[in-house]
């Protein structure tokens, strides 16, 4: 992943609820339908959506929402079993400003490899071509060679340049993809290609893996005073830790933006979402993030991150990542409930954020026992490595107050017990709030409980 720079500008808003809607149990979830296309009856269910309250409107379309972007999935016989969809591409009929984020694993995958490589190459691209079912990591030249033959195949169709093409690959680490299986889908992806909903639905469910839903979110917003869209989509549920999850992920957006200035602005978004989600302590081979400007809004151009119009564009991109962010540690492999830590008080929002990313890793088990150990989480808050005054220390589960000024207060243990566990059983929402001191800092970060299921999915995940 690129190294982030740090946030300049930072808004908050309040996180909205899961829909009621939201299914009580990942068990329940099933493939519903499988076919050897890209109807309608291709699908896994869709993550609820997780959008902050903002200045913006959830709209349908995902990837396509913006204007200039085509998405499109299909099966194209790479997956070890069943016929889920696991080819996905997403196109722009302009050449987009490009940016991308990578894991920091130093056994990255040949995909990240090649997209690092285009990035430094070329400021613009047009298509993100990805497949699940194999990795490519950990699969030396020969693997790296797949990657550029799939992009040199994509780019000859679409009659635009190799280094246009991004490549993005998930599955199993140590085999190769099915090369011969994805060059013979190409066309039938490429003409399946579509500006509707439709398509980034089917590309959404293609990327996935042992997800149960789909990701996708856009937006519309004011940018400028011009009507802006901001979309994407993501899949991860497991080997989810920050620097940056397992994740795949594609971010769409009409808005007129200069190279230096959106590769800043995903930067930062990235910081505030992706890097701020754990589950496991595993950091991936294959996370990458993608994110195209087409600049067809008409939007004024944005060449610096500290105008107005900038931090207009910036909340939008926030309020998606976060939500596809959320969308993943909610959707976390045999995962009850989603957990939310916010912090405030620090005194800067690098601070808090890693404050908040130690409190949502150790707080994984306790959560799923339903025990209210709040020492717990004053003790991971002390050892994130950020200096803070211990008597300032306020500690919150809900709206039970734990710890305040640095010491326990009484609470009703039956009820903070009751609050993890009715969580639990409909899959919603575990809040734990801390303020760390009187500075203005404040970050979150977001992760899952950690079930006995977690350990049967991935112990038999080649199997």
């Amino acid at each position: 992943m690129y190294h982030l720079c740090a946030p300049t500008h930072y808004v908050s808003f309040k996180l909205l609820q899961p829909p009621l809607s939201a299914p009580k149990s990942q068990r329940e979830f099933k493939i519903l339908a499988t076919a050897n296309d890209a109807s309608n009856a291709n699908y896994i269910p869709k993550a609820p959506i997780f959008l902050p309250q903002g200045p913006w409107n959830q709209i349908p379309g995902g990837v396509t929402a913006a204007e200039g972007f085509k998405a499109a999935g299909m099966y194209g016989g790479l997956r070890a079993k069943g016929e889920k969809p696991d080819l996905a591409l997403v196109t722009c009929d302009v050449d987009a400003i490009s940016a991308g984020a990578f894991t920091t694993n130093v056994v990255a995958a040949a995909p990240v490899l090649y997209c690092k490589k285009a990035l430094d190459i070329s400021k613009t691209a047009r298509a993100v071509l990805i497949n699940a079912g194999q990795a490519n990591a950990a699969t030396g030249d020969a693997g790296y060679q797949d990657a550029i033959e799939c992009a040199n195949a994509l780019a000859e169709l679409l009659q635009m340049r190799p280094e246009e093409v991004f490549i993005e690959s998930t599955g199993v680490i140590g085999h190769r993809i099915k090369k011969e299986a994805l060059l013979n889908s190409l066309p039938k992806l490429v003409a399946s290609l579509s500006s509707s909903t439709e398509g980034a639905d089917s590309a959404a469910v293609a990327i996935t893996t042992t997800d149960l839903v789909s990701k996708s979110i856009a937006v519309e917003s004011q940018v400028g005073g011009r009507t802006v869209r901001v979309g994407g989509m993501a899949k991860g549920s497991g080997m989810i830790h920050p620097n940056m999850a397992t994740l795949l992920g594609v971010i769409t957006t009409d808005a007129l933006v200069t190279s230096d200035a959106w590769r800043k602005m995903v930067q930062i978004a990235v910081n505030r979402s992706f890097n701020q989600i754990t589950v496991d302590g595993d950091t991936s081979t294959n996370d990458t993030v993608i994110a195209l400007a087409s600049g067809l809004s008409g939007s004024t151009r944005i060449a610096s991150i500290d105008s107005y119009e900038a931090l207009e564009l910036q909340a939008c991109l926030d309020a998606v990542m976060q939500g596809l962010a959320k969308a993943i540690a909610w959707d976390g492999e045999g995962a009850t409930c989603l957990i939310e830590v916010s912090v405030t008080g620090a005194g800067s929002e690098a601070e808090a954020a890693k404050i908040a990313r130690s409190v949502a890793s150790s707080s994984l088990a306790a959560v799923y026992g339903r025990d209210p150990n709040w020492g717990r989480i004053a003790a991971a808050a002390g050892y994130a490595g950020i200096s803070f005054h211990q008597n300032k220390l306020r500690v919150l589960l809900g709206n039970i107050l734990l710890m305040d000024a640095g010491e326990p207060q009484p609470f009703d243990r039956a009820a903070a017990s009751n609050y993890l566990r009715k969580a639990g059983e409909t899959h919603s929402t575990v809040e734990i709030l801390l303020s760390v001191g009187d500075g203005l800092g404040s970050g979150q970060a977001w992760g899952c409980d950690l079930s006995y299921d977690y350990v049967k999915i991935n112990a038999e995940y080649t199997t």
